[in-house]
């Protein structure tokens, strides 16, 4: 097995101290957002015997094993990271397998460069995802029951808001969030602007279930995204908790430290929040007009200790153990491939002495027994 050296992500919306803390580092002044683990190729994770993308290209099926591939291709399907939220993330959604596929050719058949600011599609892959909290953290995610959304709008108090508060209480749900978000983000800028800025100061006077809308106008005001955001539920997750994140279901993550796993993808499209490219017609066509509760996901614990974050795409899976002092060893030697990711205390895997913020490559088969006191992540696919 490889000890894994990762990159960590500065962009802007990221901590500044999260990460370190985990760490048991000094912070650098600089905002550090994301670390990136596994063999996605804008960031591989390096180790001794080369980056892991290399490391893997080289015997694929050594390192993922025969069923990996057979399933999965010759790549590793999941992207684990360390999510450091210091501001709000931009609102968005992930296509589907098909669409992703579809609007990648589109893109590779137009010409479109891979790395330009306005591409939709950067590969062919869905992007389904897992975020379970280390510390309290805030997200929207999924679209609120329309009339609670329109109660939300109404208690501000502003008139240009008005026809999005009469079209979400007297259209059928998928129709009326279809209406409203095609209209808040396709209304003259200046106007929107204005309203947001109404809406704003309102969120402020009136706290409560409107405090989180305040704080996200505080970091992008005047952005639409701001009108969106009060059309999706509201979400605090406790330490352990997780929010699985399907297909088309818009989302934003708001605040607080969190393992995210993912499938080895990129493909991001944007409501708000954000100056980045903002595609709305893709957009309408990605997203999944429908009211859904945010289903909080807690781990299920089987008799070895081993707390698994069910989700229903075989990509990825998440499970937990927290070692007390004196707990036997854990042999958790599989034949698929294996990251595994210390949180908190100290635990040895094979030869390797894990700290928080620090993670081994298990390839496909090989032996890994896990000993010691503290709490580590394990992410493998299900074949």
């Amino acid at each position: 097995m490889d000890r894994l050296e990762n990159t960590i992500r500065p962009y802007a919306w990221g901590s500044t101290t999260a990460i370190p803390r985990l760490r048991g580092v000094e912070p650098t002044g600089e905002p550090q957002a994301e670390m990136w683990m596994g063999a996605h190729p804008g960031a591989p994770s390096r180790t001794p015997r080369g980056p892991l993308t290399e490391v893997i290209d080289k015997a694929p099926e050594q390192e993922l094993g025969s069923r990996t591939v057979a399933k999965f291709g010759a790549r590793l399907p999941f992207l684990l990271k360390i999510l450091a939220a210091g501001a709000p993330l931009s609102l968005q959604v992930h296509p589907d397998l098909g669409q992703a596929r579809e609007g990648y050719a589109d893109e590779e058949r137009r010409g479109v460069p891979v790395d330009a600011g306005h591409r939709n599609y950067k590969d062919a892959n869905h992007k389904p995802e897992l975020i379970c909290a280390l510390t309290e953290f805030d997200g929207l995610c999924g679209f609120r029951n329309p009339e609670q959304a329109a109660g939300l709008l109404a208690a501000l108090g502003v008139d240009s808001l008005k026809p999005y508060v009469d079209l979400l209480r007297a259209t059928p749900v998928e129709a009326a969030l279809r209406e409203v978000l095609t209209a808040v983000l396709t209304a003259d800028p200046e106007d929107m602007a204005r309203t947001v800025a109404e809406a704003a100061d309102a969120c402020e006077r009136l706290g409560g279930d409107h405090a989180p809308y305040a704080a996200i106008a505080r970091h992008y005001p005047g952005d639409p995204g701001v009108i969106a955001a009060m059309l999706l539920n509201h979400v605090r997750l406790q330490p352990g908790e997780a929010l699985f994140l399907g297909a088309g279901v818009p989302h934003a993550y708001l605040n607080g430290l969190g393992v995210e796993i993912m499938a080895n993808s990129d493909n991001v499209l944007r409501c708000g929040l954000t100056p980045k490219h903002v595609d709305v017609p893709e957009l309408l066509r990605v997203v999944r007009f429908e009211a859904s509760d945010p289903g909080v996901l807690r781990p299920e614990a089987s008799s070895d200790g081993e707390e698994v974050y069910e989700t229903p795409i075989d990509e990825f899976r998440l499970s937990r153990y927290v070692r007390a002092d004196g707990t036997p060893a854990h042999d958790l030697t599989c034949v698929t491939p294996q990251i595994l990711l210390c949180t908190a205390g100290s635990v040895r895997v094979g030869g390797h002495v894990l700290t928080a913020g620090e993670s081994v490559f298990v390839p496909a088969g090989e032996k890994a027994e896990v000993s010691d006191a503290g709490t580590f992540f394990r992410a493998t696919v299900i074949i």
